[in-house]
């Protein structure tokens, strides 16, 4: 690897854990460039050099990011918030032009997995399992009184992340409330059950998934696992295998899944990151170093089942003091 092998991360946030990954794996031989729209971003702090940006809905934001990759030798650009994504996935020629490669699925996969009505209309063509859900709410009122689905229901933005706006309803009332305030909602049938989530990488170069890990859910906090435990299962294995291959999906992906009744049910597919990612790498599913790989142009090998069950990841807060924060530091 040559000592210019820079990696940035967009929309850092709060994912200090990744930008240190990252920093772990590169050793040195690059740098780890983070940027954020906010200069209290704690996971700025942590890369080796940061960048203020605009708001990613600004004109220019764009621009401004060519700019950061051109001038800082930038080899591979990710970002860890779901808009995002699809500016990536649309400029990627863009990126690729000056030298940096985006590390994302590509645009219409990227829009499937962000639109999660359209992502449970594929599931349901493809023959997975889905949790059942409306976006017309009239239709979800007939099967009410027909018995094919009952209340509690969840109400969610058809395009949401970070579980913002998520309501578990106990009638229709309270649906008709939220459908009334919000605009692009979808109705979701509520899953009592086991809910895991899985870190899945696939290979950018051979375009076969070769790691995946899976963690069932104890805990949530702000749309993110808090608390979780590693398990295995060869079923769940082979229809994530499935899942990834039919839908075309690359690199970094994050999806939800229940367990009700001894079946597995789809819930969401988010084409990055995921917060609970640390279980992972922790237990020695070692992304960032497969997407280094990659980069220089190596096949990364299977390491699907190499991880032990029973493992339990706990987060924890940390703190950092700013001093005139990063207002200096702009792009």
């Amino acid at each position: 690897m040559d000592n210019d092998f820079n990696i940035l991360i967009l929309s850092c946030g709060t994912r200090n854990k990744i930008v240190q990954y990252f920093k772990k794996e590169l050793d040195g031989k690059g740098l780890v460039v983070a940027t954020d729209c906010s200069d209290l971003a704690p996971a700025l702090y942590d890369a080796d050099k940061y960048f203020i940006v605009p708001r990613m809905e600004d004109e220019g934001y764009l621009d401004v990011i060519l700019s950061i990759c051109k001038k800082n030798n930038i080899k591979a650009v990710l970002s860890l918030i779901d808009p995002e994504l699809s500016l990536l996935a649309e400029h990627k020629q863009a990126f690729i032009s000056i030298g940096t490669i985006p590390i994302v699925s590509d645009p219409d996969v990227v829009n499937l997995c962000l639109d999660k009505y359209k992502m449970f209309e594929f599931l349901v063509q493809n023959g997975f399992q889905t949790v059942k859900s409306y976006i017309d709410k009239e239709q979800f009122y007939m099967d009410v009184e027909a018995g094919i689905i009952n209340y509690p229901v969840f109400v969610k933005p058809v395009k949401g992340s970070a579980s913002i706006n998520i309501s578990k309803v106990m009638s229709k009332e309270e649906v008709e409330l939220l459908f009334s305030k919000f605009d692009n909602l979808m109705i979701q049938k509520f899953m009592d059950g086991i809910e895991y989530g899985t870190d899945v990488y696939i290979d950018m170069i051979s375009g076969e998934p070769v790691a995946i890990f899976i963690k069932e859910k104890i805990k949530m906090r702000a749309g993110e696992t808090d608390k979780s435990v590693s398990i295995k299962d060869d079923k769940l294995v082979g229809l994530i295998k499935r899942f990834v291959k039919k839908a075309g999906l690359k690199g970094v992906i994050d999806i939800d899944i229940f367990k009700v009744d001894g079946k597995f049910y789809f819930s969401e597919v988010n084409p990055r990151f995921g917060g609970g990612y640390p279980h992972a790498y922790e237990s020695g599913i070692n992304i960032p170093n497969m997407i280094i790989s990659n980069l220089q142009g190596e096949i990364n090998r299977n390491v699907i089942e190499e991880y032990k069950e029973g493992s339990h990841l706990v987060k924890f807060n940390e703190v950092k003091l700013l001093w005139n924060s990063g207002r200096h530091s702009n792009a």
